[in-house]
């Protein structure tokens, strides 16, 4: 069990609505990241990610830390942005990579990107450390990145790359079915309109690149994500409808299977990803996972009573274990 540093909410933001709402519009500091290098990993034949990357002068002396965003996110995410500032100023390489067709890059591939798609992460995990040469590599996401994150080290069992050090989610949707059914209550309207309306212009932009793939008749009518999800990323995904995407996709079916030193932090008052599925994932009967769940924290959010480096509690834990795990392995 890893020892992890107590969040202590900040004093106006115990409702999670604010404390989610504040931690999007809150500024990250940028301070000493230096401009990204542009890279592309060829996940499959035809299908490139982009990736922002920050090298330390010698990357193969310390660790990496691959950060993967959350549905309809980027790698300009604040999230994203604050959390590689902070790993870079510890001495960390830091990759903020792009799901599929995200970060203005829908032309790089006629396929979507969706909740199961772990293979990609996977294929930049191998990239970096057989050609690059890391020596150590943490994976960390942010709700459907946490998924993806998660349902990786699950896949990969009791052998994972040698390299790959340890795994991180911040509030993962590690059951779909739950997650979609929390974000379509009336309390979560204004999140559920935002996301359904950034899914149907992202499909509105692949229909105008691949218009033999791609039709939106009707793409209007639809009124929630799982109708989305049920006549859109199910079928052009290879799913039978949403109910088969959800359990197909969800990390929950492989936890159990996973060998690595994982940290997932989730709130109890998250709205959009009930603690419930947690315990009925059966992720505390496994001993190579960390679950570190205060009271407050909203989604992705954990905005802290503290300044600095400490103002973004999640995402100051995921530099602190990334910097741990890694030592462990570089001096075995």
């Amino acid at each position: 069990m890893l020892a992890v540093r107590e969040f202590e909410p900040h004093p106006l933001l115990r409702n999670p609505h604010l404390m989610t709402v504040a931690a999007t519009l809150w500024p990250r500091e940028r301070r000493g990241l230096p401009p990204a290098q542009v890279r592309w990993f060829e996940v499959e034949p035809g299908t490139q990610i982009l990736a922002h990357c920050h090298w330390q002068l010698r990357p193969a002396e310390g660790p990496t830390l691959v950060l993967v965003h959350g549905l309809e996110g980027s790698s300009d995410s604040p999230y994203m942005v604050g959390t590689a500032a902070l790993a870079f100023a510890a001495g960390c390489n830091v990759v903020r990579l792009n799901q599929r067709n995200c970060g203005g890059t829908d032309h790089l591939t006629p396929t979507l990107y969706h909740s199961g798609r772990s293979a990609d992460l996977a294929a930049v995990v191998v990239e970096l450390l057989e050609r690059d040469r890391l020596p150590a590599v943490c994976l960390a996401g942010f709700s459907m990145g946490g998924n993806l994150v998660l349902k990786m080290a699950g896949e990969f069992g009791a052998q994972p790359p040698r390299g790959l050090c340890g795994v991180a989610g911040v509030c993962p949707a590690l059951e779909l079915a739950p997650c979609v059914a929390a974000i379509e209550r009336p309390e979560n309207a204004l999140y559920h309109w935002h996301f359904l309306r950034q899914l149907k212009r992202r499909m509105e932009r692949k229909a105008r690149l691949f218009p033999h793939l791609y039709r939106v008749d009707g793409l209007h009518s639809i009124r929630s994500i799982r109708e989305f999800d049920d006549r859109i990323t199910a079928p052009h995904s290879g799913f039978l409808s949403a109910a088969d995407y959800y359990h197909r996709a969800s990390a929950a079916r492989v936890i159990a299977q996973i060998r690595l030193p994982t940290l997932i932090l989730t709130a109890r008052d998250d709205t959009l990803v009930p603690f419930s599925i947690f315990a009925a994932a059966g992720v505390e009967n496994n001993s190579w996972i960390t679950l570190v769940a205060p009271e407050h924290g909203g989604h992705c959010a954990f905005v802290s009573r503290h300044r600095g480096d400490e103002r973004f509690w999640a995402e100051a834990r995921l530099v602190e274990f990334c910097r741990q795990q890694s030592a462990k392995r570089m001096f075995e």
